[in-house]
């Protein structure tokens, strides 16, 4: 695949390597020359100076030919109308725009550019190390609304199935982390001693999910 990359900041640089890595002729785009230097000697595609949403600038990084575009400059705004132009105007299915405003990132997602909300998911990163394990969500969606959690649910689930924590959390498992690999549980998987449990789920339920977990470990201990 040819693929565009809008901003040669760290992110965009290493997009750039892991990429061409991969065997995909890459353009990157940048406003700044001196940007360019994050690349190693070796990389083999175009360096284009310019902005991202000037559509001769685009057209020169092979916009045309390109399977994807990549926005990951600094600024929100040029970000998004990048992206836009290089979907509305060259019909490029394949965007993704990186916007540091989470409430921004709801309003481009339903405008049906996927977006990586840079703050929120920094911030839950932090959180998730700095509070007790399951505090945080491991990911949420750009609008807030459903997050992928880490569920406590203690010793005395161990020997349960799974569809019976469903059914007394009112929740859905995504899958299990066990000995350091990621299971996609049946709904007859029995839960094992050392079992992380992973639930998707409304970020609003989440709270009631574990209190029901501990309220059934508390009748039980």
């Amino acid at each position: 695949m040819h693929i565009v990359i809008m901003g040669c900041g760290r992110v965009g640089s290493t997009l750039a390597h892991i990429l061409e890595d991969k065997g995909h002729s890459v353009a990157i785009i940048d406003q700044s020359p001196e940007a360019f230097r994050r690349l190693r000697s070796g990389f083999r595609g175009r360096r284009i100076t310019g902005f991202g949403f000037d559509r001769d600038v685009i057209a020169e990084a092979g916009i045309e030919h390109a399977s994807a575009f990549v926005a990951v400059s600094s600024g929100d705004n040029s970000n998004i109308i990048s992206a836009r132009v290089a979907r509305e105007t060259f019909g490029v299915d394949n965007v993704v725009a990186r916007i540091y405003d989470p409430r921004r990132a709801e309003v481009y997602q339903r405008l049906g550019i996927p977006t990586v909300a840079t703050v929120r998911w920094t911030a839950d990163q932090i959180l998730r190390r700095l509070l007790p394990e399951g505090a945080e969500p491991l990911w949420r969606d750009p609008t807030g609304a459903v997050v992928l959690a880490e569920l406590d649910t203690g010793h005395l689930w161990v020997g349960e199935k799974v569809a019976a924590l469903e059914e007394h959390a009112g929740t859905r498992v995504a899958f299990l982390s066990r000995m350091g690999e990621a299971l996609v549980p049946e709904r007859d998987t029995v839960i094992q001693d050392g079992d992380i449990v992973h639930i998707m789920a409304r970020a609003d339920d989440v709270e009631r999910v574990n209190a029901a977990v501990a309220a059934r470990n508390g009748e039980d201990a």
